[in-house]
């Protein structure tokens, strides 16, 4: 590798800068690359994925044709998985890596024919990557299993943590227990997060002392906002939970200093980077088993139950508010699992390796 230049393209729909695990996790991976020695040309596809129009797919095949070809393309896994007639081109023309936060088919909320479209057209695009970068082992096993991916072509890079958050924190509960218990929930309001299913968890709690609040884009799916907002009014809960929508990452990592227990009733996750920060941060988790998030909180770390089971995230939501010295034990197996993760550096040192194989090769 001596004398070669490091360059990458990197693609991605939206803006970079929305305040998702997924952007998140690019942004991270962005930022080590530069600071490796990696020249990025970032191209931003624009709105509308994933379900581009065509004025959308043919400005991405007038972006994407007429860059220098050679260079190593890193495709986010929302706009690679709908392109499945521009990939092949592409990849005549680049070492093609596809980032997948999770398949886009197990998105929860679409129609069996989207679910349909949607697996046909991102196994088709699959076919012709290089390499394929899977956020955890669950990811991988859906892509090798569920979309026939080589095995031998794809990469687990968990996403990393902050590992300093861990050593800021007490080693206790950091409220008095006659203060309300403190509950916190990040991410998206969009249907697979389970939003509207934990507030009907909460609602036989209300003799109980607690908050909750929820931070996270409420723009990305109107109707699952609207979901939200209905069922915090018909539980009474107007007063006991409240909606913050995107917060900038100082605000929210002020919310995990100041919170008591990491709640989130997802249907799905790829890998979950709240779980991991919300561990960084020492917050005991209350969550289901869905996707990859029993291999990212561990045992020792929280109480997950099935997902869309309402008397069970009821429970267990319940045991941690009344229970202190649980949710304390919770909290240290939290800081604890937290330092087995990864960190940013290390994720970061995969990609490089993985990149600069395909420039080698």
């Amino acid at each position: 590798m001596l004398g070669v230049v490091k360059k990458l393209i990197f693609v991605f729909p939206g803006d970079l800068a929305s305040l998702t695990g997924g952007y998140a996790y690019d942004r991270r991976v962005i930022e080590g690359l530069q600071t490796s020695g990696w020249q990025i040309q970032l191209i931003s596809l624009g709105e509308g994925y994933p379900f581009p129009n065509k004025e959308q797919l043919a400005k991405a095949a007038s972006l994407l044709l007429q860059l220098e070809a050679g260079l190593p393309m890193l495709v986010d896994g929302l706009a690679f998985g709908v392109l499945p007639d521009l990939v092949p081109l592409l990849a005549a023309r680049h070492p093609v890596i596809s980032l997948v936060h999770h398949p886009l088919a197990l998105e929860s909320g679409h129609s069996p024919e989207q679910v349909r479209m949607l697996q046909e057209s991102e196994k088709k695009s699959l076919m012709h990557a290089k390499r394929v970068v899977a956020n955890s082992p669950k990811t991988a096993c859906d892509l090798t299993g569920f979309y026939e991916v080589p095995v031998q072509h794809v990469t687990v890079v968990l996403p990393g943590t902050d590992r300093f958050a861990a050593h800021q924190i007490p080693a206790l509960t950091r409220k008095p227990s006659s203060g309300p218990v403190q509950l916190l929930s990040v991410g998206a309001v969009i249907p697979r997060k389970g939003f509207h299913i934990l507030v009907e968890a909460l609602q036989p709690l209300k003799s109980l002392s607690w908050t909750l609040t929820i931070a996270g884009d409420v723009t990305r799916d109107p109707p699952a906002y609207v979901l939200l907002q209905e069922v915090i009014r018909r539980c009474s809960l107007e007063d006991r939970i409240h909606v913050l929508g995107a917060v900038s990452s100082p605000e929210l990592q002020n919310l995990y200093a100041k919170s008591d227990v990491f709640v989130l009733a997802s249907f799905y996750e790829g890998y979950g980077m709240v779980f991991a920060e919300a561990m960084a941060n020492g917050l005991p988790i209350v969550s289901t088993t869905g996707g990859a998030i029993a291999d990212t909180v561990p045992k020792q770390a929280g109480v997950l139950v099935e997902p869309g089971q309402v008397d069970a995230l009821s429970d267990a939501i319940k045991l941690l508010i009344e229970n202190d010295d649980y949710r304390s034990l919770l909290a240290q197996g939290a800081r604890s699992a937290a330092q087995q993760q990864p960190t940013w550096e290390e994720s970061v040192q995969k990609f490089d390796q993985l990149l600069s194989e395909l420039i080698a090769e």
